[in-house]
């Protein structure tokens, strides 16, 4: 979501100007427990997993997962699509203190953000369509690569809980 641009009827004050804290990391993954990582446009040296934050305060963390990874990859796993009973609540948030090359995007004094994770299986050569203006490329790398590639170290331990995650779910 873009800021607001400041006018007469969007003042200083507005909410809707600055991110809402709250947001998603998704970690998109073949059964083969391949990871996929997308290169930020803005640091051409972070590759990371699907994140965004909430448009709105009563966006659910699900339907946000679901925007973020249709956004960003041109995954669809929306409600009543092949992919929606892939996307699995982790049941797990990161608070993290806010990088400050981004720090200017939230509300003044707005230090941390909440970070829920969920993970998404999908099929071995599902196409991958980039946001041009979010990311500049993507691979897939065996998880334990990834994390090791991921600028953010909540996202390096997502990849590295996926082992468990994906065998408790074959279990279960």
């Amino acid at each position: 979501m873009s800021p607001l641009p400041l006018t007469q009827s969007s003042p200083v004050s507005d909410p809707r100007r600055f991110k809402i804290p709250q947001s998603v990391l998704v970690v998109i993954y073949t059964p083969a427990l391949d990871v996929l990582l997308i290169k930020r446009a803005d640091a051409t040296d972070f590759w990371q997993s699907v994140t965004g934050s909430k448009d709105a305060l009563d966006e659910s963390f699900q339907q946000t997962a679901v925007r973020e990874v249709r956004e960003e990859t041109g995954i669809d796993c929306a409600p009543g699509t092949p992919l929606s009973n892939s996307l699995l609540d982790w049941q797990l948030e990161n608070v993290y203190d806010i990088y400050p090359r981004w720090q200017h995007r939230y509300a003044p004094g707005v230090m941390r953000n909440t970070e829920h994770l969920f993970g998404l299986m999908v099929p071995v050569g599902t196409p991958v369509r980039l946001s041009p203006h979010e990311h500049t490329a993507y691979q897939w790398l065996p998880y334990r690569k990834a994390a090791e590639a991921c600028f953010s170290p909540s996202n390096a331990e997502a990849c590295l809980m996926l082992s468990s995650f994906a065998l408790s779910k074959v279990q279960t």
